[in-house]
């Protein structure tokens, strides 16, 4: 039905224009293609996650503020020893060698900071299995005094749990202790951990 102006008869506007309607939804799909968009450009948070390219972290530390220096030396399953002068052997590398309070100072904005943490960092990139042992080595020492040195071994693929975890007291200059030994099996589990001696750093 129309209405009748000037002896013609005019649609109503009960119906809808195709070219509106088209337009419309070319809209909303934009719309909705920004929306999608925000949401794989700002993903949820995980917080306190820290992601580590590595299978297993093995880390030593000796009381802060502490200036003796402290070495890790570590034996994977073929033999391969990774120590300070070696950092990069196998599978295993020391990302951090801790020289006690030497070149433990920066100079921000004119100020000179200390870091008075003394930590060494060694990362598995792979698992080798077998068995891998970690002695620490007292190398130098200004105090004159015994060490406690705490070792931990932490697994962090597929989850971060921690392995193992013990403090070995260096009495004195050049004195070398096995702090751990595990066996890596096929599936990635530790196991037979132990402190049974052996000797690494060479005479």
């Amino acid at each position: 039905m129309g209405i009748r102006l000037g002896g013609k008869s005019r649609p109503t506007m009960s119906g809808s224009d195709p070219f509106t309607d088209l337009l419309f939804n070319i809209l909303l799909g934009f719309i909705l293609l920004f929306f999608i968009a925000i949401l794989f450009l700002n993903p949820a948070e995980d917080t306190g996650k820290i992601d580590i390219e590595a299978e297993y972290v093995i880390t030593v530390t000796w009381p802060d503020n502490n200036p003796d220096d402290i070495d890790t030396w570590i034996q994977d399953p073929e033999g391969h020893i990774t120590w300070f002068r070696n950092r990069s052997t196998g599978l295993v590398h020391l990302d951090r060698d801790d020289r006690g309070m030497l070149n433990d100072t920066l100079v921000v904005s004119g100020k000179t900071i200390e870091n008075p943490l003394n930590q060494e960092v060694a990362a598995m990139r792979g698992l080798l299995p077998g068995e891998y042992i970690v002695n620490v080595h007292y190398y130098q020492s200004e105090t004159n005094e015994s060490v406690p040195v705490s070792v931990k071994v932490a697994r962090v693929n597929p989850v971060y749990t921690i392995e193992y975890y013990g403090v070995t007291t260096l009495a004195q200059k050049g004195e070398e202790k096995t702090a751990v030994r595990f066996t890596i099996n096929g599936d990635g589990s530790v196991s037979n951990v132990n402190q049974l001696p052996k000797k690494l750093v060479p005479n």
